[in-house]
């Protein structure tokens, strides 16, 4: 796409500042302008649509591209493989689906970011394996949850919790926990070499953005979205069940339900987590449909 050649471009770590500021001059769309822009790409292959739908997103780009900070790779390049997924997202965006762009773009955005940081990673022989994968992308978020945000190797006892939940060997853990912390250091960097900024002085603050919050949204969207057609799967009587007893503020007892069905109150919570197992297996596999989706596009050619 002609109109692409204008999308902003990062194209160092000292012009993150500006590169910030620059895509914040673009406006979030409301969702029938949305829905008229990505008819008119879609449908008659208009470029300056495509080009809002694109730009009005940047910042969505940006703030996932920052939770991938930490791998100690440029946030130029994962924003700029961020913004390669976001393209390709547009190219396959469908808004008769009923899903914002945004809700659908977050997975091509992830997925072509992911690929790069574990191509990039290759380099220290991560591994390829799915269990090598997982490990390198969940190894910090359940060392949170574990409380340990020290420095330095990880506690026997809690390598052995995490190499059992990921289903790894104990020295996949230390050893990989051991990389990601070299990789801390290069937050320290200076931007330049007579400044005093450092590459973490750039990073975007904690407190939620228009951006977070608009994605909170979407995903919460696309979770109501997800359920509505779960719950189809049912019969009429596990929906109501379901309903009454996991969807409202004050559930119905299971002996009030079982009265009115006349059958025993066991019998409810039989049926209720019969109900509930298959709402679970459906929401869970129409989302790894989404992810599957967008994991298949990778490698990612420019947009024409």
């Amino acid at each position: 796409m002609s109109s692409m050649s204008r999308v902003p471009v990062l194209a160092s770590e000292s012009g993150l500042s500006a590169y910030m500021a620059e895509i914040k001059k673009f406006p979030l769309l409301d969702p029938q302008e949305e829905y008229m822009l990505a008819h008119r790409f879609a449908d008659h292959g208009d470029t300056e649509a495509a080009h809002k739908l694109v730009t009005s997103h940047l910042r969505l780009v940006a703030k996932i591209a920052m939770g991938y900070r930490f791998y100690g790779l440029p946030v130029s390049d994962l924003i700029s493989e961020g913004n390669v997924g976001l393209m390709r997202a547009v190219k396959k965006f469908e808004p008769d689906r009923g899903f914002r762009l945004a809700t659908y773009a977050m997975w091509w955005i992830k997925a072509a970011i992911n690929e790069y940081v574990l191509n990039s990673w290759s380099l220290v022989k991560v591994g390829t394996v799915a269990a090598q994968k997982k490990l390198f992308f969940n190894l910090r978020k359940l060392k949170s949850k574990l409380g340990l945000y020290e420095e330095g190797d990880i506690p026997m006892e809690a390598a052995e919790t995490i190499a059992k939940r990921l289903d790894v060997t104990t020295k996949d853990v230390i050893d990989m926990n051991r990389r990601l912390s070299r990789s801390d250091a290069s937050l320290n960097q200076m931007v330049a070499e007579d400044g005093d900024v450092e590459r973490q002085d750039l990073l975007v603050d904690d407190k939620p953005s228009q951006e977070t919050v608009l994605m909170d949204k979407q995903e919460r969207v696309l979770g109501t979205s997800l359920l509505r057609h779960a719950m189809t799967t049912l019969t009429e009587r596990e929906r109501r069940i379901i309903q009454e007893r996991r969807l409202v503020d004050n559930p119905r007892t299971l002996e009030e339900i079982g009265a009115e069905y006349g059958i025993s109150r066991e019998r409810v919570r039989q049926i209720e987590n019969r109900a509930f197992a298959k709402l679970q297996k459906s929401v869970v596999s129409a989302s790894r449909a989404l992810e599957s989706a967008a994991s298949k596009a990778l490698p990612h050619p420019a947009m024409a």
